[in-house]
């Protein structure tokens, strides 16, 4: 029998402990590195720059364009990296509270 009370309750529990995740978000962390790690860019869940190491070796005028890529490319890759935490976090978070719903994902839910 179709228990709309239950179903009611259940989407509370989730909406709480999705916020209850997505606060947790700010103490996810992961990585990114290019150019054999010269350059290294750290992110956290909410999807900010919290570090960023350059190899000293790239510090050079002539290689301002080479740093600016890998510079980009290492934030990339962090922020790629997050993502994948933050899907995994937020899926786990909502594991068997909702229904299996073909072609809703709750993990995406940030």
């Amino acid at each position: 029998m179709f228990d709309m009370m239950n179903i009611m309750n259940k989407v509370k529990d989730a909406q709480a402990k999705i916020k209850a995740t997505q606060a947790e978000l700010v103490h996810l962390r992961a990585e990114g590195e290019v150019g054999a790690g010269m350059v290294k860019v750290v992110v956290n869940g909410e999807r900010r720059v919290l570090d960023m190491e350059i190899d000293p070796s790239l510090i050079n005028e002539k290689d301002k364009d080479m740093m600016k890529d890998l510079i980009v490319g290492a934030t990339n890759k962090a922020l790629e990296n997050i993502d994948v935490k933050i899907k995994e976090k937020m899926g786990n978070a909502t594991a068997g509270m909702m229904p299996n719903i073909p072609g809703m994902d709750f993990g995406n839910m940030v």
